[in-house]
């Protein structure tokens, strides 16, 4: 009888959570294609450049037996925006990646930058974005397939708005990794992480980002993009970048089997025991502490449990310009997952784990270890 019970928690324990019974799935994205050339300076072609790199960087992924890559597209073809996101929600993806080069009448402007889905008044950033979304004229009917949107209007541009502030947390951590990954890899300049309106990430149901590589513009930047050396570090940093927000977000779930003794031993000195809630304010700066990030968002709101669906104790942390909202805390890796369980039933289906230790934040990996 005992043992039935013991195989029943590591079942649940194996089977609970997206990434335990599923690959890392990434959705690759080379923008432009076919018809839509791009930016094009100096005998520089964005749609090229973009499709190249983009295969160099699934090339690396595809080294890994716990990552899965799909594209929007594989050769030289025209990708009307709508369908690249159909391709990436079908295909249920795990993260979105929408690979570009930059350009600008400042032909000496230069370096990366990464976008995720915003909304701004930025002059620069809404230029990036009216330069990126000015494919869809190629579009029969885009007027009508995209809500009157006109890719010459700063109000259209600014009008996309976010349609899922769960993921926007999770984007922002995976560019910033991008752009992390640029300065390792790259001597270019890192112009950081921004937001603005992209019509290619509005509809897509996952963290989304959209990777500004470089101005194929600047002369010289635009020979690096182009050229074989330049695409290889760059589909590196990329990779790594994803590969880190993979190992950090999603890995910790495959170390359940190695976790099986330590349930079993749970099982046998408190069977039915309830696990008692703990504080954020006695755990702080204590030792290693994981917590479930349940969302993030521009809004300031009060802890209360009536605020988060009933789920205490709730804490919150401020990240520039958003809120941070998290869920329990726990110094105990299993205990953390339950409450996991807890908060996707409550319909945070996009929550994660966090990890801490002495009040820092590290990896959910390290904190393992």
């Amino acid at each position: 009888m005992f043992k039935r019970i013991v195989f029943v928690v590591i079942a649940l324990s194996v089977f609970s959570g997206y990434s335990q019974n599923q690959k890392f799935k990434v959705v690759l994205d080379a923008g432009h294609g076919g018809k839509d050339y791009g930016a094009v300076y100096h005998g520089n072609i964005e749609k090229n450049i973009a499709l190249k790199t983009v295969l160099r960087v699934g090339a690396i992924l595809e080294k890994d037996p716990q990552i899965d890559v799909v594209y929007t597209r594989k050769t030289d073809v025209f990708i009307e925006l709508q369908q690249r996101a159909n391709i990436a929600n079908k295909s249920k993806g795990s993260i979105f990646v929408s690979m570009h080069c930059n350009a600008n009448k400042n032909q000496a402007a230069s370096g990366n930058e990464t976008y995720v889905m915003g909304i701004t008044r930025n002059a620069s950033n809404l230029e990036v974005a009216k330069n990126e979304n000015e494919v869809v004229t190629l579009e029969t009917d885009y007027k009508i397939k995209y809500d009157g949107f006109d890719p010459n209007s700063p109000e259209s541009v600014i009008g996309i708005s976010i349609l899922q502030e769960e993921h926007l947390d999770q984007s922002i951590e995976l560019a910033g990794r991008v752009q992390e990954f640029f300065t390792k890899k790259t001597d270019n300049k890192n112009r950081g992480v921004k937001q603005a309106g992209f019509l290619v990430l509005r509809q897509i149901t996952m963290p989304r980002v959209l990777v500004e590589m470089g101005f194929v513009s600047n002369k010289e930047e635009g020979e690096f993009l182009n050229s074989e050396e330049g695409q290889e570090k760059l589909a590196e940093a990329i990779a790594g970048a994803i590969m880190d927000y993979k190992n950090e977000f999603f890995s910790p779930s495959n170390n359940d089997n190695k976790e099986e003794d330590k349930q079993e031993v749970i099982v046998k000195e408190t069977p039915k025991k309830e696990i008692p809630v703990k504080t954020p304010e006695k755990m702080v700066d204590k030792g290693i502490v994981f917590k479930i990030q349940i969302s993030a968002s521009t809004k300031k709101l009060d802890t209360t449990p009536s605020n988060f669906k009933g789920l205490s104790p709730i804490s919150v942390e401020p990240a520039g310009s958003l809120y941070k909202y998290f869920y329990a805390s726990e110094k105990s890796y299993d205990e953390i997952k339950q409450k996991l369980e807890i908060a996707k039933q409550k319909g945070y289906s996009t929550a994660f784990i966090v990890a801490y230790k002495d009040g820092i934040k590290i990896s959910v990996t390290d904190a393992i270890k």
